[in-house]
């Protein structure tokens, strides 16, 4: 089994309820096994303009489902929880998110799939839960930890604890 590390994030509506739905899902899929969960973390929004912060987390699992499959059950899920399509590059709010971060430590580079996330080590909302899980773990491309990685971010969004942001 491949030990996985997905991204949720929801801002739109009720945020912590679609990451719950997600994750309940996500553990529904015959060759999946939700191992744990992050705690939930409030962020800025990151590269889009919008008004609505994100809650976030970070689920580690084992699933039997090959990597392309695995894309496919998030993108079902996502569907399901209503994730409007989005241009390529371009960032809107959303009822769930769901990114493949880590596949074990495999590299994936095709035009549908890029693992690790080609993005990951430049948001402090995938890395501060991810710093929780597995502060240790090194980055297959990149040859840094997690915590490595955290401590480069040079202009890192804001993110909380859920229920600390003071608004």
């Amino acid at each position: 089994m491949a030990i996985v590390y997905l991204s949720l994030g929801s801002n739109k509506d009720d945020r912590i309820g679609y990451i719950q739905q997600a994750n309940l899902q996500l553990g529904a899929i015959d060759g999946v096994e939700i191992i744990r969960t992050s705690a939930f973390y409030e962020s800025e929004p990151w590269n889009m303009n919008s008004d609505n912060w994100f809650v976030n987390a970070v689920v580690e699992l084992k699933t039997t489902l090959m990597p392309h499959q695995l894309l496919e059950q998030c993108q079902r899920i996502e569907k399901q929880l209503g994730r409007k399509p989005s241009k390529p590059g371009e960032y809107e709010d959303r009822t769930i998110d769901i990114d493949i971060l880590f596949y074990k430590k495999e590299i994936i580079n095709e035009p549908d799939l890029i693992i690790p996330h080609k993005y990951l080590h430049l948001r402090a909302f995938t890395l501060v839960p991810l710093l929780e899980l597995i502060p240790d773990f090194e980055h297959p491309v990149l040859h840094k930890t997690i915590s490595q990685l955290h401590e480069d971010l040079e202009n890192p969004e804001m993110v909380f604890l859920y229920g600390t942001r003071i608004s």
